[in-house]
């Protein structure tokens, strides 16, 4: 183990250590961060691929000190280097998505296209690619018994995690805090798009037993149907609903309880950085004008472990990059929030 007894918390963050400047390494490291930079069916602006990098650095200026749990950094954090053979597959896929979308976009019929056609099953056979990779990289995490936050991307990357999470959970409920319902089936005709993640989740794993959505503010007419036919295996809180409760004297706490009581003993949390108020957020892939602050998600995240409840898995994906690092820095310290989560609920757990 390393001897943290040279390590001076207080100092600035050494760029020649891990994430948070952390001296860790992977063996040594309760949780393991997987850095997935995939954002092929992204439907409006790119970037997150680049994510994981960038957050890595932006980790550096991240104080290591959490109000919620003392001195879990001590139980060691580690992320991954980024794998460049997935990010080079990403963006050459990527361009080829987006001249596919832009032929669908102008009303064209796909199968009139040899080439659209052949570029549809390419990005289709990049996802599964993708879906199997992740499964494999954290089902092998997992067995060796370690804690696992994955890190897009866009939000397609984590359903192959949802699944390695299935096999050694089994029963468990997924925390969505997100703009949109990520409900539809095949988006665009890609299989596996960022806006299908939970729908493919609900279909294709019946462990899956509840999905409680928070801070919806942008959806389709099908994913609107697709939650009230769900018998509440799906249940929404759609943003305009819970600023109107707020706005007539609800407090956060009482919303917050009812969300918590919607959750299974076990809970993986499904963080898309949009579900935050874009001021926080600007270069998010899909931007949506709403949402929240970030302490009133730290919120709902502390009662959900104060209920009893099991964290059991995290993803943080959607994250942009600009000039100014400012997403970068929001996410960063979300992702700090999750890490220190992570490892005082599990320590509590195996205590």
């Amino acid at each position: 183990m390393t001897d943290i007894s040279t390590f001076d918390p207080n100092s600035a963050g050494n760029p020649n250590n891990n994430i948070f400047g952390l001296p860790f390494t992977e063996e040594e490291s309760a949780l393991v961060l997987l850095p997935v930079p995939w954002e092929v069916t992204v439907s409006y602006k790119a970037g997150t691929a680049r994510a994981p990098e960038r957050l890595c650095k932006a980790s550096l200026q991240v104080d290591l000190i959490d109000a919620d749990v003392n001195e879990g950094w001590k139980k060691g954090f580690y992320m991954r280097d980024v794998d460049k053979k997935i990010l080079m597959k990403s963006d050459y896929l990527r361009k080829e998505a987006e001249l596919y979308i832009n032929y669908i976009a102008h009303g064209e019929q796909v199968e009139d296209n040899k080439f659209m056609s052949k570029t549809l099953k390419e990005v289709n056979a990049g996802s599964w690619f993708i879906n199997n990779w992740v499964y494999e990289q954290t089902k092998a995490l997992l067995d060796k018994g370690k804690l696992v936050g994955l890190l897009g991307g866009d939000h397609s990357t984590p359903l192959g995690y949802f699944k390695a999470i299935a096999e050694k959970h089994g029963d468990f409920g997924i925390l969505q805090i997100d703009a949109h319902c990520d409900l539809r089936e095949a988006y665009e005709n890609f299989v596996y798009s960022h806006a299908s993640i939970m729908y493919n989740a609900l279909k294709e794993i019946p462990e899956l037993k509840k999905l409680v959505q928070v801070g919806v503010r942008d959806y389709s007419v099908s994913e609107y149907e697709y939650v009230k036919n769900s018998e509440e295996r799906v249940v929404t809180y759609f943003d305009k609903v819970l600023k109107e409760k707020l706005y007539e004297g609800e407090t956060w706490k009482t919303i917050t309880d009812e969300i918590v009581k919607q959750l299974p003993q076990k809970v993986f949390i499904s963080f898309d950085i949009d579900g935050l108020d874009p001021k926080l957020c600007p270069h998010t892939g899909t931007p949506v004008q709403g949402g929240f602050e970030t302490e009133q998600v730290f919120y709902i995240f502390k009662k959900v472990l104060e209920s009893g409840r099991r964290l059991i898995g995290f993803d943080l994906n959607e994250v942009g990059i600009s000039s100014a690092e400012w997403d970068e820095n929001v996410g960063a310290r979300v992702l700090f929030k999750l890490c220190n989560l992570m490892v005082a609920d599990n320590n509590r757990a195996d205590g």
